[in-house]
């Protein structure tokens, strides 16, 4: 994924995201708070098909959501192969 981040004066700060399939979207924090998600048109980079604005409560679940398993997962499984790759030396 790549993510270009920009300020933008007056408003808050844009990170455009192009996935590795090539979808377009941007990230928009704004100062006071608010935070958006802008997906953009499939024919026109520059064309934005739908923005959806979010709470900050709704930005924090949204990203609970998307977030990859909690480091306390991560290590558990990780010392689980380990047990694993010892038991069979």
């Amino acid at each position: 994924m790549e993510i270009t981040p920009a300020t933008v004066p007056g408003t808050g700060h844009i990170y455009q995201i192009r996935t590795r399939r090539g979808d377009r979207l941007a990230f928009i924090d704004y100062h006071d708070g608010r935070r958006a998600l802008t997906f953009y048109g499939e024919n026109d980079s520059d064309d934005v098909g739908r923005t959806a604005e979010l709470e900050p409560d709704e930005a924090d679940r949204l990203a609970e959501l998307l977030h990859s398993r909690s480091l306390d997962d991560r290590l558990a499984a990780i010392e689980r192969r380990l047990a694993e790759l010892a038991a069979g030396r």
